[in-house]
C-alpha cells in the first residue's frame, strides 16, 4: 500500500497525559530519617496529536521524558492521569487482555537493537513470533514465506533468518528489529531513539529505509530523538520537550526555520553552522534541573536569558503563534527578539 499524504484526522491523540513515579526510599528508612515521599513527574500534562501517515517527532535533552511518552503510548506504562486515544478509543487504562488487539496495530522499535532481540533465537523465529501470536499466517510454509518477505523488505536475505543476532552488525540488527515490528502488520510505529546507537553512515541507511517503508506501507511514526539532524531529516511535525512538558509544537519546517521558544533556540544553536552565516547564537547554559524538585513557574527559567519574575512564579500555557503552539511568557509578551532563520531551514 502506497503512503498517502497525512490526513486531517489524528490516528493518536494525547490529552493532559501525566506519569508520576514513586522514587521514595523504603518506608522504614523514611520513618527513621523523617523523609517525605519523593515523586518524580516524568510527564506533566502534555497534549499532542499525530495524523495518519505523518512522522511526529519528540525532541529534547536526555531525561526530559521522551522515552516515558513512548512507553505510555505502547502500553508498557499506564498513565497517572490523562488519555491516550487511538482511533477514537482511550487505550490508556486498558488491561493486558483488552490491549491485545491494539498491540498488533501499535509496535515499537527500541534504541538498542541487540538488547531487544532474544540472543537464543534464530532471526527467523524472532520475526515469526508476532505472526504466530496474532495468527496472521497458518502453516510452516506460509510463515516462512512471510518471514522471507519481511527480511527482503528491510534489505536482508532469507539466509539471514538462519543466523543469531550476535552474528550481525548494529545496523543489521536494527533492520531485524524493524522487520519484527512490521511482522504484525501495524499502522503505527513508536520509534524510541532507533538510530542513536548506530554510526552516522548507518543512521542514514536506517532513516532512508524507514522513510521508504512509510511510503510503501502507509505507516505513521511517533519518532523519539535527541539528535536534531535526524529529526530535521525525518519529521513532518515536531514537539520540543523540557522536563516533562511540551514547550513548542508545530510543523518541523516552521520550527527549524524560525524557532520561538528560548529552549528550542538553544537546541538548534548546538547544530554546527557549516555555512558560517554569522547568526547570533545563544550559549548553552546550565543543567537540566532535578525532576524530583523542579523549579517553580516555567521549568526552563533558571537557564533562560529572557526570564523575569512572572516566569519564576507562573507556569506558561501553550498559545498559538502562527502554526506553532508555544508555552512561553516571553513570546506572549513580545519580550524575545526575532530569531534569525536557521541555516538550511527547510
Amino acid at each position: 500500500m502506497a503512503k498517502q499524504s497525512p490526513t486531517a484526522d489524528p490516528i493518536l491523540q494525547v490529552q493532559n497525559l501525566s506519569r508520576v513515579f514513586d522514587v521514595s526510599p523504603p518506608w522504614l528508612n523514611r520513618v527513621i530519617e523523617g523523609q517525605p515521599r519523593q515523586l518524580l513527574k516524568a510527564v506533566d500534562g502534555i497534549d499532542f496529536s499525530v495524523k495518519s501517515g505523518e512522522t511526529f517527532s519528540l525532541v529534547g535533552e536526555s531525561g526530559c521524558g521522551k522515552s516515558t511518552v513512548a512507553r505510555l503510548v505502547v502500553g508498557l506504562y499506564g498513565p497517572s492521569t490523562g488519555q491516550i486515544i487511538f482511533e477514537g478509543d482511550d487505550i490508556g487504562g486498558l488491561s493486558r487482555r483488552e490491549m491485545a488487539p491494539i498491540r498488533r496495530r501499535i509496535q515499537m522499535i527500541f534504541q538498542d537493537p541487540y538488547a531487544s532481540l532474544n540472543p537464543r533465537w534464530r532471526v527467523k523465529d524472532i520475526i515469526a513470533e508476532p505472526i504466530r501470536a496474532f495468527h496472521l499466517a497458518h502453516g510452516g510454509a506460509a510463515i516462512t514465506a512471510r518471514v522471507t518477505e519481511l527480511l527482503e523488505q528491510v534489505k536482508l536475505t532469507a539466509d539471514d533468518g538462519q543466523k543469531y543476532p550476535h552474528e550481525f552488525s548494529g545496523g543489521q540488527r536494527q533492520r531485524i528489529s524493524i522487520a519484527r515490528a512490521l511482522a504484525s502488520e501495524p499502522d503505527f510505529l513508536v520509534c524510541d531513539e532507533p538510530t542513536s546507537a548506530l554510526d552516522v553512515s548507518v543512521q542514514a541507511q536506517i532513516l532512508n529505509l524507514m522513510k521508504n517503508l512509510q511510503r510503501e506501507l502507509g505507516l505513521t511514526y511517533l519518532f523519539i530523538s535527541h539528535n536534531l539532524a535526524v529529526v530535521y531529516y525525518i519529521s513532518d511535525r515536531l514537539a520540543v520537550m523540557y522536563l516533562g512538558r511540551l514547550v513548542e509544537v508545530g510543523p518541523a519546517r516552521d520550527i527549524f526555520k524560525n524557532p520561538q521558544h528560548p529552549y528550542t533556540r538553544m537546541l538548534l544553536d548546538t547544530i554546527p553552522d557549516l555555512e558560517m552565516s554569522g547568526r547570533e547564537r545563544l550559549p548553552v547554559a546550565g543543567e537540566v534541573p532535578n525532576p524530583i524538585n523542579p523549579p517553580s513557574g516555567c521549568s526552563f527559567h533558571p537557564r533562560c536569558p529572557f526570564a523575569n519574575a512572572r516566569c519564576r512564579s507562573e507556569a506558561p500555557q501553550p498559545r498559538m503563534v502562527g502554526s506553532t503552539a508555544i508555552a512561553c511568557h516571553g513570546v506572549e509578551e513580545n519580550r524575545i527578539i526575532e530569531a534569525a532563520p536557521v541555516a538550511n531551514g527547510r
